[in-house]
């Protein structure tokens, strides 16, 4: 239910508006004979939708009493109610209080009714805006935390490749560090993994990884990969280019889903 305030020191007027309203039952009615006792109003009830004021008080006028009204409920609706028409007033009642309407005396009670409804309309519009910017602000908040955790989550996602990276690269440069021969083999036979040395031995003109063994592969060496598939594990002597080799292989990590691994060491010429 909106609250609506009056507020003027004549009697009479605070009836007729009673009895205009008396019908409204989406409204709250407050009536007050001065200034003052409309802020003691508006204090005991956190305020009003819509205030409705006299210009011409004894004490206070409308247009200040509104002002305090506009410091201390900004959200308010304020109206001014007066049959005192001067521009002057007029212009200082819009400046000074925050005037939503300056309505003359005597009113129209079908405009009057019409003004009211729509300052209400105005009050509910403000408050949805401001409600409406609130969320706004907040998903943008939640926008900004959600790109930060992000970022945070990217940057340590390429800390850990970066990591990863030089962890392979260390472990590739230890591998062609070492004389012995190393292949790696996957289930379907493709060349995984060959260190500098077995690159040397095995095809020392291009590359060996990514080919098939039955391709850059001599007949004993395949022989041998055979060996290592049926047995799980074996080792045994390979002629390559006329040089002995001790032929180790076996699955990596036992696991015949991995492949396998073989090194080479030479053993002398044959």
């Amino acid at each position: 239910m909106h609250k609506i305030l009056f507020v003027d020191d004549e009697p009479n007027v605070l009836r007729s508006l009673r009895r205009l309203f008396m019908d409204e039952d989406d409204y709250e009615l407050m009536f007050a004979n001065s200034a003052v006792e409309g802020l003691e109003l508006l204090t005991e009830e956190g305020g009003a939708c819509v205030v409705v004021s006299d210009y011409r008080m004894p004490d206070m006028n409308g247009v200040e009493f509104l002002s305090k009204v506009h410091d201390q409920w900004p959200d308010s609706i304020r109206i001014v109610l007066s049959g005192y028409a001067d521009t002057a007033a007029v212009v200082e009642a819009i400046n000074i209080g925050h005037i939503y309407r300056f309505i003359p005396k005597p009113w129209n009670d079908d405009e009057l009714l019409v003004n009211i409804a729509n300052a209400i309309d105005t009050y509910e519009l403000s408050r949805n805006n401001e409600r409406l910017s609130r969320e706004l602000e907040q998903r943008n908040q939640d926008l900004e935390h959600m790109n930060a955790s992000l970022e945070e989550q990217v940057e340590q996602r390429t800390e850990a490749l970066a990591l990863r990276s030089e962890v392979l690269q260390m472990a590739q440069d230890i591998l062609d560090s070492m004389p012995v021969a190393v292949l790696g083999v996957d289930i379907e036979d493709q060349i995984v993994q060959a260190n500098l040395a077995a690159t040397r031995l095995l095809k020392p003109r291009g590359l060996l990884l990514g080919e098939k063994t039955s391709e850059v592969l001599d007949g004993g060496i395949l022989a041998f990969l055979e060996q290592v598939k049926l047995a799980g594990e074996s080792r045994d002597v390979v002629i390559i280019n006329n040089r002995r080799y001790e032929a180790s292989g076996q699955y990596l990590n036992n696991d015949r889903t991995r492949g396998v691994v073989m090194t080479l060491v030479g053993l002398g010429e044959d």
